[in-house]
Parts: C-alpha cells; sequence; structure tokens
C-alpha cells in the first residue's frame, strides 16, 4: 500500500471514530433547539392568553351601555326547539323586553310545523309577554314539511335532484320564513312606527347582557354585528354562514377560527372581529336595511345556480346584498358567546377565569397555523368560482344578465327539505 492510500486509510478510520461524536452533537443541538422552539410557544400563548384575559377584564369593567329610548324589534324561527324554549329561550325573551322596556319592543316569532310541543312552550311566552305589555305576533303554522315536499313544486324554489324527483330546497323556504318573521316591521314602518335595530334571535342560550352587548358592537358602528355560537366547544357551530374579511372559510373550528390575518389577529386581540358575513346565533342588524323601498329580503341563489349543486346560507347573502356591508362593516363579537344548549354556554362563560384554558391557546394557535400553512381554500372555491361563470355563460346566451353578488357565500352542496328536517343531495 502507497503513502496515499494508507493516509486515505487513516482519515476514513478517524472519520469513522468521529461520526458518533458528530451524530451525538446534533442530536444535542436538535434537542436544544426544539426545547427552545417548545418553550417559545409555551411562552407566546402564555402572552396571547394573558392579552385576551386582559380583554375581558377591560370588558367586564365598563358598565354596559342600555339606552332606554333605544327600539328595538325582535325576530325569531323555532321548529322543534321546546326543550331550550322551556329551559331558557322564553325566560331570556322576557328579561330582555323588561330591561329594554316593553314599550321599546316588538317580538316577532315564527314556529313551523313543529311536532315537539313548540307550540305549547310558545302559548306559553305569549301569555307572559302578553302580561308585559309588549307588542307582539307570535304565528303557529301547523303546515308540516311532509305537506310542504307533498305539493306541487312552485315556480321557484325547487331543484331537481340526482334521482330526477324535484326537490324543495331549504334555503329559499328559510328565506321566506324569515321575511314573514320581519313582516310585522314593515307594516308597523307604514303606519309611521320605527325601530332602531332588528336583532335576529336563534335556538340558543342568551342572556340581556349578550344582547345589550352585541348592540353597542364596534361602538354601535356596523352593518351587522353577531354572535359567537357553540354547540361542542370549543369547536364554533355555523360554518355555514361565517366568512372571513377576505371571504374564506374558517381555517380552523377552535379558536381563533380564521384565515384571514385581519379577522384573526382581531379575534386574538379580543375585539370586534372584521368578516364578510356572520349569523351565529344573534345578529343585530339597522332596521333602515329592510325598510324603505330598497329594503332587504332575505332569499337563495339562483334556482339553475342550484342546480349545478351549489348552494349559499341566507344568512350570508343577506351581507352579500347589503350595501352598508361595505361601508360600515360586518363584525364578529367575541365577548358574546351563545349556546344551542345550557352545559355549552356554562363551558364558555367559566367562573373567575378565561374561557380559553392555556392548552386552548396554545393549541388553536398551531392547529390554526398548520391549516394556513398546508391547507388552501383556493382550488374549493374555484370549482365553485367555475360554475358560477358556467350559468353566468349561459345566461348571456340566452340574453339573460345574471349575477350572483354573494359568490363567498357559495358551498358545494344541494340542500333540500325532507320530512324531518333538511338533507343533502
Amino acid at each position: 500500500m502507497d503513502s496515499v492510500s494508507r493516509l486515505r486509510s487513516f482519515g476514513v478510520r478517524q472519520y469513522l471514530m468521529r461520526s458518533p461524536l458528530r451524530r451525538l452533537a446534533v442530536l444535542l443541538t436538535l434537542r436544544k433547539v426544539l426545547l427552545l422552539f417548545f418553550i417559545w410557544s409555551i411562552v407566546e400563548a402564555q402572552l396571547v392568553r394573558n392579552r385576551i384575559a386582559q380583554s375581558e377584564r377591560l370588558f367586564a369593567s365598563r358598565p354596559i351601555r342600555l339606552d332606554k329610548s333605544s327600539r328595538v324589534f325582535i325576530a325569531s324561527l323555532h321548529w322543534n326547539n321546546e326543550a331550550i324554549l322551556r329551559s331558557d329561550w322564553n325566560r331570556g325573551v322576557v328579561e330582555l323586553v323588561n330591561a329594554l322596556g316593553p314599550e321599546n319592543v316588538f317580538v316577532s316569532v315564527y314556529e313551523s310545523g313543529s311536532w315537539d310541543d313548540s307550540k305549547g312552550a310558545l302559548r306559553e311566552l305569549d301569555q307572559v309577554l302578553e302580561d308585559t305589555g309588549v307588542a307582539k305576533k307570535i304565528v303557529l303554522d301547523k303546515t308540516t314539511h311532509e305537506e310542504l315536499i307533498a305539493g306541487p313544486p312552485d315556480e321557484h324554489g325547487w331543484v331537481e335532484a340526482p334521482d330526477f324527483r324535484m326537490k324543495l330546497r331549504r334555503i329559499p323556504y328559510l328565506s321566506r320564513l324569515r321575511n314573514l318573521s320581519l313582516q310585522p316591521l314593515l307594516d308597523l314602518a307604514e303606519n309611521g312606527t320605527t325601530f332602531d335595530h332588528v336583532v335576529f334571535l336563534g335556538d340558543v342560550v342568551f342572556n340581556t347582557s349578550d344582547v345589550i352587548t352585541l348592540l353597542n358592537t364596534n361602538y354601535a358602528h356596523y352593518a351587522a354585528a353577531c354572535s359567537l355560537d357553540f354547540s361542542k366547544p370549543p369547536g364554533f357551530y355555523d360554518t355555514f354562514a361565517l366568512r372571513d374579511d377576505d371571504g374564506h372559510e374558517y381555517a380552523s373550528l377552535t379558536w381563533p377560527y380564521f384565515r384571514s390575518a385581519s379577522s384573526r389577529n382581531a379575534m386574538v386581540n379580543g375585539i370586534p372581529v372584521p368578516v364578510s358575513s356572520c349569523w351565529n346565533g344573534i345578529v343585530a342588524m339597522p332596521t333602515s336595511a329592510f325598510t324603505g323601498i330598497k329594503g332587504l329580503k332575505f332569499r337563495g341563489i339562483d334556482d339553475e345556480l342550484a342546480q349545478s349543486h351549489l348552494e349559499g346560507s341566507e344568512c350570508c347573502l343577506i351581507h352579500a346584498d347589503n350595501p352598508a356591508s361595505r361601508t360600515r362593516g360586518v363584525y364578529m363579537n367575541p365577548h358574546v358567546r351563545v349556546a344551542y344548549n345550557r352545559a355549552a354556554y356554562d363551558r364558555v362563560h367559566p367562573r373567575g377565569s378565561s374561557w380559553l384554558s392555556l392548552f386552548q391557546v396554545w393549541s388553536g394557535l398551531w392547529r390554526n397555523r398548520l391549516a394556513r400553512w398546508l391547507t388552501t381554500p383556493r382550488l374549493k372555491e374555484y370549482r365553485i368560482r367555475r360554475r358560477l361563470r358556467l350559468w353566468e355563460q349561459e345566461g348571456a346566451e340566452k340574453l339573460e344578465v345574471r349575477e350572483e353578488p354573494g359568490d363567498f357565500c357559495l358551498i358545494n352542496e344541494m340542500q333540500v327539505v325532507v320530512t324531518n328536517g333538511w338533507a343533502h343531495r
């Protein structure tokens, strides 16, 4: 073996002898980096949680402003809600009416075809409200879903399902009911009786403080203000209507929810969250949006567009149709948290502590980050907009002007009314 070969052999032996030490050094360095990363993420989560807790303390220290001169029109739909009506909702409405002053409130409730005793629960509410002297209209509609879908299809609001049968669309049906619940507002306006706010009350557990806080969102400057709703915390409930400030759906079901930086940062800081649309349990809107010649109406998307397997929530489309959404803004108030049962409401209103634990903040931050880093809504949105463009092009060929301003509301679903509620087709 020549000298060069001996040197090379010696170098290989030296490298092999040192490689375990090098691997150990790399592992130690990696552990230090991971430890520092873990410490940093915990510190970040604690700082964020402190910021949220400070926001909640500041919010709790402020007196709730109750404008006794403000007039509120309360609108609500109900279907098979007996349990929550009797346990919480009826009482919440009565307490709210008494707090606002019966002379300043109108209560409009539309119940449709329930097979539980929702009608009985609402009759009890009707009697209690009668004793307060508040103006009201409570409609108990006996028409069931079975009767609705058995009838011949109307000109609008029906779609041909994959089984080639005509089906009643869910969203136009709900839109009609919501418009019926608002009809007393329009009738009163024609007679000179006006209101300042419409409060749409869902079938949720709430209290008077929740509603007053919502009315005062963003110093009462908004086109719409929404609560945050829960059924099984920590995941929020109304994914159908909620869109962030950029028009995207949620990034994560758990806090801080949003993909848009502006919406997400507002949520992290505990301030009113700018969004494109929301509903989420309770919504407050100025009545001026619904009265007058150009008053808004709830609606569904065009039947022919729905035929291409698209749908959009009427509770999202109303914001898309509202010109004030662009000028005054739509906001979700993180301090107004409502729920579809008492247990969920109590979980998001713990006594003496923040509604978010350190673990929920830490895990929520990383779930949201990973969702934003690893997923994109653009492919889903592209498919939807491609169908939308095809519908527009088909209209142009027929010399029809077709436009859907609520494109950000659309999802890849067909929703129809069935005897026990609604279903996807």
